[in-house]
């Protein structure tokens, strides 16, 4: 079984993708962490690393070359904004979120200084609100330019979820029936 999940900065990518591989038993990759690596030995922070991306074509390569290797795997969940297209067979998970409520869980996040925003150094709300923006914007284009994707065009996707007002354990439990449901839908 191979899950991929998506979604917008802040919308719970990481950790729900942590809960149900460990639910389901199934190991967890996470491109972000590939790319918050880049950020650190760059001594860069996640929009200056995205905004680099734009330009260094290396960066997205070595991403590629990343999901192009757990692609060959079989039982896993990934993170990743656009491992729907690096691994169509997969059950293709969309996390949304409002993004002032995204803003609020980054910020909590990088307060309490226990994720895996390491590379992310922001003063506040705002910041972090500005920063989702440029974030998203940044990878739009780049991924609309590079893949001639949309990675938050939902059509692309098999589940959709909006986490505005989910914990990240019932959001987990929404993919969980959705994961039942299919294993039990006879195959055509």
């Amino acid at each position: 079984m191979i899950i991929t999940i998506s979604g917008e900065p802040g919308a719970g990518k990481s950790t729900v993708a942590k809960i149900i591989s460990k639910k389901l038993g199934l190991k967890y990759f996470s491109i972000g962490s590939f790319l918050r690596e880049i950020a650190l030995k760059r001594n860069k922070g996640i929009v200056e690393i995205n905004k680099l991306a734009e330009e260094d074509l290396e960066i997205d390569k070595y991403l590629d070359s990343k999901l192009v290797e757990i692609s060959k795997k079989d039982n896993y969940v990934v993170d990743s904004r656009i491992a729907f297209y690096f691994i169509p067979k997969s059950i293709k998970i969309f996390l949304k979120c409002d993004e002032k409520i995204a803003a609020e869980r980054i910020s909590k996040e990088l307060k309490n200084n226990n994720g895996t925003r390491v590379s992310e150094n922001y003063l506040g709300f705002d910041d972090v609100l500005k920063s989702i923006r440029l974030r998203k914007r940044s990878e739009l284009n780049r991924y609309k330019k590079t893949y001639r994707i949309i990675y938050n065009d939902l059509k692309n996707y098999d589940l959709v979820i909006d986490t505005t007002n989910l914990t990240p354990k019932k959001t987990a439990k929404i993919i969980l029936s959705f994961v039942k449901l299919i294993k039990r839908e006879p195959s055509v």
